[in-house]
């Protein structure tokens, strides 16, 4: 089993290129010998998997909230529709008993974090549950240096797949050494294996670089998040409407590049979930 989150269908892209990605995603997890799980809330009720009707009802849905572990339970009791972040997959798949968890890219620490505090729920839910989150790096509109240097803190192994430098999701390099290399689905399997052995619990998180042919160079890239950040504090953006308001930013400003960058990470990360999932069951 692999699960998959929902808020990349809600508030990532639009419809019907949405439903196309969440579809696609899905059958490259069949296709590589696993079982996709997509996750999210529907009026009130915890979905761990969607059926085909409900995956395209999603995929329209207008007004779905962002739910993470803050409000998970409230979207719940308060019988609404909301879409779940990487924390809130997480707690999902965790309760299911599924271990891997393939999405784009997690939260992290904000730009200029030491002023806002703004730092994802994604940090501390890697720290305290055990599921494999196989993403693309931390989104590259965060401080990603400090977003490794919280990870560390937190205890969780960052294992950066078959290269020595760290990836930035559009790009696949960072500029940072990876913490950790593995060159195999099967050794990622076996790290776990051992870390369970040995009674540690929490995540891990496992970068898988977007291929070369589909990246976005990192200098070329921090051009349009300079100027999609200067945008964000010129409209006062601010809270959970940070992270969709400059991946649309992004869009206009790379004239579309980045949404086909970010659909082929996405379908790269599956594949290497679904990998990583099948290898832990051999």
């Amino acid at each position: 089993l692999v699960a998959l989150e929902s808020t990349i269908i809600t508030h990532g892209m639009p419809y019907p290129g949405n439903l196309e990605m969440a579809r696609s995603v899905e059958t490259i997890i069949r296709d590589n010998g696993a079982v996709p799980a997509t996750i999210a809330v529907i009026e009130g009720v915890l979905h761990i998997g969607l059926e085909a009707a409900q995956l395209e009802a999603l995929a329209q849905t207008k007004g779905a909230m962002k739910v993470s572990r803050a409000d998970m339970a409230f979207a719940i009791a308060e019988r609404r529709t909301g879409a779940t972040t990487v924390a809130a997959t997480m707690i999902g798949a965790a309760r299911a008993g599924i271990r891997v968890f393939a999405t784009g890219g997690i939260g992290g620490v904000h730009r200029g974090a030491e002023e806002t505090f703004d730092i994802s729920a994604d940090l501390e839910e890697l720290a305290r549950t055990g599921v494999i989150v196989v993403c693309a790096g931390a989104k590259a509109i965060l401080d990603i240096p400090k977003t490794l240097e919280v990870l560390e803190t937190r205890g969780v192994p960052v294992v950066t797949y078959d290269s020595a430098t760290f990836p930035a999701f559009w790009s696949r390099d960072s500029g940072l050494k990876s913490p950790l290399t593995l060159n195999s689905p099967a050794a990622i399997a076996n790290f776990q294996t051992v870390r369970d052995q040995l009674g540690v619990d929490g995540g891990m998180l496992i970068a898988n670089p977007v291929p070369q042919a589909d990246e976005i160079p990192r200098e070329e890239m921090e051009i349009y998040i300079t100027r999609a950040l200067d945008n964000a504090e010129r409209d006062e953006i601010a809270g959970k409407a940070v992270t969709p308001y400059l991946l649309d930013s992004l869009f206009h400003l790379t004239d579309g590049r980045s949404l086909k960058t970010n659909i082929a990470l996405v379908e790269n990360n599956a594949r290497l979930a679904a990998e990583i999932a099948v290898a832990m069951v051999d």
